[in-house]
């Protein structure tokens, strides 16, 4: 009888070594920074803002050089983060719910306004191959309670609303989570991040930080703003504006919270912690006149800015940092994008993608194993038919070569070799003939594929009048002599 116990005993204590020696799955934390530009930060080159714990993160990962950001706005991009797919497959080209100019050329689609209910996103992805997951602040996806992310695979959910300084914001519809009286909007993100981190460091979860910084209204806390103030008269520079360079100095403090919860929970060497922004920076701030308000930051050597397809609009930073695959300090510059993230970590999760939607993001895991190696992808589109700070336009970038197409009934074409030339200062089409029309060839096809939803030819049309904005919500004129302008851009505590 014994001998017959003893092999089963063996056996069992085999399966349960096995069991303790085999690594869970790893946490996945993402950090969605709202219009951080791509030079915001230190280890972008920023030589002014004080970003360490920024810095720190991409000294300990991989550092991406040609990321992009799938939309030049924030909906879309967060559309193509939840869904994996280019945001034009379900029309969320442009930020819920969009501009209105009755009276250009042409009239311009109207965004899809929420995240459709039967998109399977990263939250439901991961839930799915067992994560607890959280998201905390700004969703910007819909605005009824049918479509915020804990109806989206979230089961933890803090919807925040509302600008940066305290006693502004509020959680939507969570009463019993409530700010300090004094605490600045990225400091109580901050807060409910740690606490999600300690209470479910014991089983791997999926957690997503979408602050509303460093988004116009400009709003920091008067120490920090004092205290780029004096740096700024002490280096006699006017940008980037102090109380923008306070706002990303709370991010940076922000994201140190965040990874010293990891580190004091012992998740640190299995934890992918992914940094980057919704879209490019902003160089200047608007009102409806169209008359420059507030300098934000200098976009340098970029060209354009947040509402654009050129290069400030849309390249972003990107940090990775996973022990497991990465080497600290690494740099990749292969181009990549907003809707890679999806497959990235559904594979790390060990998680199956959807059968019921197009993935058009590719993982990245093979670039932080060998950041020199290259993805198999032909082109990256944009598709963002819409005004803003530029016309409507499709683009598309093919290795060194970037075509912009605008889709305002101008037939304006630009083409750039990013490669040499990342300020988009030489438009090269009048000398590439051929590669132009190789390059709108690929677009065009890119864009039937995808069902891009295109401007048509406005009956309307009044050159006199084609600078008016409107209103979408009221369907009224924006009466910009009597609107209410923006706060003030500085506060103190």
């Amino acid at each position: 009888m014994l001998r017959l116990l003893v092999p089963g005993i063996v056996s069992l204590f085999a399966v349960a070594a096995t069991a303790a020696d085999s690594p869970r799955q790893p946490n996945i934390v993402l950090i969605f920074i709202d219009d951080l530009g791509w030079k915001d930060v230190g280890c972008y080159g920023n030589d002014f803002v004080e970003t360490p714990r920024i810095d720190r993160l991409a000294a300990e990962g991989v550092r991406f050089t040609d990321f992009y950001a799938a939309g030049a706005v924030c909906s879309p991009t967060r559309c193509a983060l939840q869904s994996g797919q280019n945001q034009a497959r379900i029309g969320i080209t442009a930020h819920i719910p969009g501009h209105w100019r009755p009276f250009e050329r042409v009239i311009t689609p109207r965004p899809t306004m929420a995240l459709p209910l039967d998109t399977v996103t990263i939250g439901e992805a991961l839930k799915s191959a067992g994560y607890t997951t959280g998201y905390v602040g700004k969703w910007h996806l819909g605005t009824g309670p049918q479509f915020q992310p804990d109806r989206q695979g979230y089961d933890f959910s803090a919807v925040i609303g509302g600008p940066h300084l305290p006693g502004k914001y509020r959680v939507q519809g969570r009463p019993n989570l409530k700010p300090g009286p004094n605490q600045y909007r990225t400091d109580f993100e901050a807060d409910l991040c740690v606490d999600f981190i300690k209470d479910n460091h014991e089983q791997p979860f999926f957690l997503m930080l979408s602050p509303y910084a460093v988004h116009i209204p400009l709003g920091a806390m008067s120490d920090k703003v004092e205290k780029y103030r004096r740096k700024s008269a002490e280096q006699k520079r006017e940008l980037p504006h102090p109380v923008y360079a306070a706002m990303i100095e709370h991010c940076d403090d922000m994201v140190g919270r965040v990874v010293d919860a990891i580190d004091d929970n012992g998740l640190s060497d299995n934890t992918m912690i992914i940094f980057t922004s919704d879209n490019g920076g902003l160089y200047r701030r608007y009102d409806y006149r169209e008359h420059a308000d507030d300098t934000v930051a200098d976009l340098a050597p970029l060209k354009g800015e947040k509402g654009s397809l050129h290069e400030g609009g849309v390249r972003v930073p990107l940090i990775v940092k996973y022990p497991p695959l990465s080497k600290g300090g690494a740099i990749c510059s292969e181009p990549t994008i907003t809707y890679d993230f999806y497959p990235t970590v559904v594979e790390l999760a060990d998680g199956e993608l959807p059968q019921s939607q197009t993935i058009d993001g590719l993982s990245l895991q093979p670039l932080l194993s060998d950041p020199h190696t290259k993805l198999g992808r032909d082109a990256l589109h944009w598709h963002y038919p819409h005004y803003h700070h530029d016309r409507p336009a499709g683009s598309i970038r093919e290795r060194d070569w970037k075509l912009i197409e605008y889709l305002d009934g101008t037939g304006d074409i630009e083409l750039y070799q990013i490669g040499k030339d990342i300020g988009e200062t030489k438009n090269l089409a009048s000398g590439r003939p051929g590669r132009v029309a190789d390059l709108k060839k690929k677009l065009q096809a890119w864009r039937q594929d995808a069902l891009a939803r295109m401007p048509i030819p406005n009956p309307s049309y009044d050159s006199a009048r084609a600078a008016e904005w409107w209103s979408v919500r009221n369907g009224k004129p924006v009466d910009s002599d009597n609107r209410k302008r923006f706060p003030p851009t500085e506060k103190d505590q």
